[in-house]
């Protein structure tokens, strides 16, 4: 009787040793704070900037579920090019009327090959492309032939105008995260207007972040202030006398030093929405591994807000699987995968899932053989958020590419290469400091240099598992960096717990 006592009494201090030991394994970010009731509590820095809520992103923000869209028009399968027959049936849909749902309808493409020599284009809203599986025995678009193109342009027209005085907002500093600030006067702003804040480039700005100093080389272009004026879209949640309250955060500190920023009521006349691509496998002819005379993207968007691609293939094209133009708002990419490109691997090349448009949402992706897989260009303007994605095989980096992208989220990405967040130098034609804001959450890396900007903000690396390297110029400031190569981090994506948080 007393042995067994004693048997029952080891196992149980056995079983709390392993329990605290699971416990103590389990660590939560200095930034930030997830309560008992999913509510997050933001740590902020001594300026008063926070990582900033990158819940509000892709299809109408998260805030509506991708629909399913019923069919109007059914194609087979036909000999020879088949494009002329594809876009004759989205002409016809996109005569239709839109139906109180906001669609006309979706065009199904039955199981089989369908070769298309063109470009298909889609130019207005509420159509749905959609295939039968995104495998080789679904439905299978091929860009056949030669020719370097967009396998499918989805775009409206147009361009962001002015619809009332610019208004100063008076904060001595704005902090990144902050989603209120003081304007000089509210008069005529109220809830639900569509803003932009706006911040312009100046020359002590580039100056204090020494992109007038960049090493030459041949092609080396030093920034200019008229090319750095950044455009953030945002709607007015709440007016309260001359505080203006925003749905998205500010991704980068607005600074009285630095020109402070304004705010103006915007229309994007000729933007379209709600457009779907869904379960098509896209394949390109080519003619050897370092063929670029051949499919170059399989979904490229531009000028469209709330619209989707999910659960597509792309094989064999030279860019990207999905490309989002800088007038690409509020995407969600989902659930699909970009493999085996074929091009020269070096230069403007093999960017397997690009982003240079505002709060889109790129989750659940695969890709082999890409260079940039997860990829924002110059001055791409945030919230966006990567989150859940896998890359091999990769010949480059993932992260901001060059020239200011602010505020993007890599949340739980897993590469074979590498996550830079750094001053790119005299790459290219002058790439300088790749981005700020840039948050790498719980992510595997072989390596990764996560680096500070000299002004303006932050960069943050945290629970990163792989080897911190140094970057490509030497004397760079350190990123913020916590938890390197610890496993277990709570919460294990932050853009589920933001998510859930709001």
């Amino acid at each position: 009787m007393r042995t067994k006592s004693t048997l029952a009494i080891c196992i149980l201090f056995v079983a709390g040793l392993t329990l605290s030991f699971v416990k103590d394994k389990i660590w939560t970010s200095k930034f930030l704070t997830v309560n008992k009731d999913g509510s997050i509590t933001y740590i902020p820095d001594e300026k008063g900037n926070i990582i900033p809520d990158f819940s509000r992103v892709g299809y109408y923000h998260g805030l509506k579920k991708i629909p399913q869209v019923g069919v109007v028009k059914t194609i087979s399968p036909v000999k020879g090019d088949a494009g002329s027959t594809i876009q004759q049936a989205i002409d016809e849909v996109s005569a239709m009327p839109i139906g109180a749902d906001g669609f006309r309808g979706a065009i199904l493409l039955k199981k089989g090959d369908y070769a298309i020599a063109g470009t298909l284009n889609i130019k207005t809203d509420g159509i749905v492309l959609r295939g039968e599986g995104n495998t080789v025995q679904g439905t299978r678009l091929i860009a056949a032939g030669k020719g370097l193109r967009s396998l499918i342009k989805i775009s409206g027209k147009g361009k962001i105008s002015e619809v009332s005085s610019r208004v100063k907002i008076t904060d001595a500093y704005v902090p990144t995260g902050a989603k209120s600030f003081q304007v000089a006067s509210s008069k005529g702003f109220k809830a639900g207007d569509r803003i932009i804040v706006y911040r312009p480039g100046t020359e002590n700005w580039i100056h204090d972040l020494q992109m007038d100093q960049i090493v030459e080389r041949n092609g080396t272009k030093q920034w200019t202030p008229e090319s750095y004026n950044l455009s953030y879209e945002r709607e007015i949640v709440a007016v309260d006398g001359n505080k203006i309250t925003i749905d998205n955060p500010i991704v980068m500190a607005m600074e009285a030093q630095y020109g402070a920023g304004l705010i103006f009521k915007y229309e994007f006349k000729g933007r379209i929405k709600e457009v779907g691509i869904e379960n098509i496998y896209f394949e390109s002819e080519y003619a050897n591994d370092t063929d670029e005379d051949h499919g170059w993207i399989a979904v490229d968007f531009d000028r469209i807000e709330n619209a989707w691609v999910s659960g597509v293939t792309s094989r064999f094209f030279g860019y990207s699987c999905v490309s989002l133009g800088g007038d690409a708002k509020n995407v969600t990419v989902k659930d699909s995968k970009c493999l085996d490109a074929k091009s020269v691997i070096t230069g403007g090349k093999r960017y397997s899932f690009n982003n240079s448009g505002q709060q889109n949402l790129f989750m659940h992706l695969e890709t082999t053989e890409g260079r940039h897989d997860y990829v924002t260009g110059a001055k791409t303007c945030g919230p966006n958020v990567f989150y859940h994605c896998k890359s091999r095989n990769t010949h480059a980096d993932i992260g901001p590419h060059h020239r200011w992208s602010s505020g993007t989220l890599y949340d739980n990405i897993d590469t074979d290469g590498e996550i830079n967040v750094q001053d790119r130098g005299n790459w290219g034609s002058g790439h300088g400091w790749a981005g700020v804001t840039q948050v790498v959450w719980n992510c595997k890396v072989k390596g990764a240099a996560i680096q500070n900007p000299w002004v303006s903000g932050k960069n943050y690396a945290v629970g990163v598992q792989g080897q911190k390297l140094k970057g490509r110029l030497e004397g760079k400031p350190d990123g913020e960096w916590e938890g390197l190569n610890k496993t277990d981090l709570q919460p294990t994506s932050l853009y589920e717990a933001q998510l859930k948080a709001r």
